[in-house]
């Protein structure tokens, strides 16, 4: 793993462009290299460049993570082509012809709809992913439906996290069409994502609860003006298409917590051994109850510091009177 994140903190932004090409190309022939982060490091648009020849040359490593780094769309259409032509290279190699990419976290980064077509691509080229999350990144309606025509050539996936991006019902159509793509996919985030703009029942809640993803776990939808409607036929599915579902995230809609059906969904999960959050409230129980497994965690293991600080005690008792017996002249 090479591990550079948040290390420019107080550096100017001329020293960065060099700083960058040292680390980078330095990993272009590590074979053995599986991850690398760049998270944290705010050199912007401007200082993307000197990371292309590694990202477009090594065909070994598997988890990339540049999140939070200020790219912009310019900034993020280069590290994007980069990733697209890291496909090319992988497929070039003989015997080698799956590109060996895995994970792309990429959050925080503006990358709007300017730089979704490129992210699109890099994603289909490589065909490979199991785990991408773009979340806050300004991409609205248009970049959206590329970004699900893209992700739609990775069948392998796994994890997906759009949060506060802006699906609308072009994105929303486009991802219901994707879901069925990916049989294995267990984590959704959609959360403010704009699912519905006056309380229609998004596409992609209609898809899951006919099945398009049996091994879904975890759904989130916050903050999604999401209605009664679509508590409905999430209850319809909970015992059948849903039934692997663990935590459902609800909170910030336009539901009426009086609706049986949300009844039944947390009922479900419940005896699922997992949740329905639908409010604030929620949220702040499971806080709570987090924080109290953390303090019992962190009791046990301060008695069982004592319990072991206490029977050193009593053995250096036990060898001071032994020294007594054995040492002292007869």
């Amino acid at each position: 793993m090479a591990d550079f994140a948040d290390i420019f903190t107080g550096r100017l932004i001329t020293e960065i462009p060099t700083a960058l090409s040292a680390l980078c190309d330095s990993l272009i022939d590590k074979e053995h290299l599986v991850e690398v982060n760049l998270s944290d490091n705010a050199f912007g648009g401007r200082s993307v460049d000197p990371i292309v020849p590694f990202l477009s040359k090594n065909p070994s490593f598997q988890i990339f993570r540049l999140n939070n780094n200020g790219l912009g769309p310019e900034g993020g259409t280069v590290i994007a082509n980069a990733l697209r032509d890291n496909a090319a290279v992988r497929k070039a190699i003989p015997a080698e012809s799956r590109s060996a990419l895995r994970v792309v976290i990429c959050g925080r980064n503006r990358l709007e709809d300017g730089s979704a077509s490129a992210w699109a691509e890099a994603f289909a080229a490589h065909g490979t992913l199991v785990e991408v999350r773009l979340p806050q990144n300004g991409i609205r309606m248009a970049g959206s439906v590329k970004l699900a025509e893209g992700l739609a050539k990775c069948a392998a996936l796994e994890w997906l996290d759009l949060q506060d991006n802006t699906l609308s019902q072009p994105g929303d159509q486009a991802f219901a069409n994707a879901l069925p793509s990916w049989p294995d996919l267990h984590t959704l985030n959609f959360s403010d994502c704009v699912l519905s703009e006056e309380g229609e029942i998004p596409q992609v809640i209609e898809a899951l609860a006919k099945g398009s993803n049996p091994h879904l776990r975890t759904l989130q939808l916050q903050n999604d003006n999401l209605e009664n409607g679509t508590v409905s036929v999430l209850a319809r599915a909970i015992g059948t298409h849903l039934k692997e579902v663990t935590r459902i995230e609800f909170q910030e809609n336009d539901a009426e917590e009086e609706d049986e059906d949300i009844e039944t969904l947390r009922e479900n999960l419940i005896v699922r051994g997992g949740k329905f959050l639908f409010s604030d409230e929620d949220e702040e129980e499971e806080e709570e109850e987090e924080d109290e497994l953390q303090d019992a965690e962190e009791g046990d293991v301060s008695a069982e510091f004592a319990d072991v600080s206490e029977g050193k005690d009593e053995a250096d008792d036990l060898a001071d009177m032994l020294d007594k017996v054995f040492l002292t002249p007869s």
